[in-house]
């Protein structure tokens, strides 16, 4: 199964109560702003398996996945 990275994320909750996610926190410490992101589906994640809200980022011209897990904590998936 691949490892799950909790990572820290900067999000804003929108006047309509839409929780958007702006950047986030590498295990690194790298900071990566987000330059897209789609509306988030409910779904588990497909590699790590866990319920939650996926969102579909780009990030510097390339696209990856966010997960807002139930119990309120953002991971990745590490390839």
């Amino acid at each position: 199964m691949t490892a799950k990275v909790y990572v820290d994320v900067l999000a804003v909750f929108s006047r309509d109560g839409e929780l958007i996610p702006k950047a986030f926190v590498w295990e690194d410490g790298r900071r990566y702003e987000i330059d897209k992101i789609s509306k988030p589906e409910r779904c588990a994640s497909q590699k790590a398996g866990e319920n939650g809200y996926r969102y579909t980022c780009q990030v510097g011209g390339k696209i990856c996945h966010l997960m807002y897990e139930e119990n309120y904590r953002w991971f990745m998936e590490r390839k």
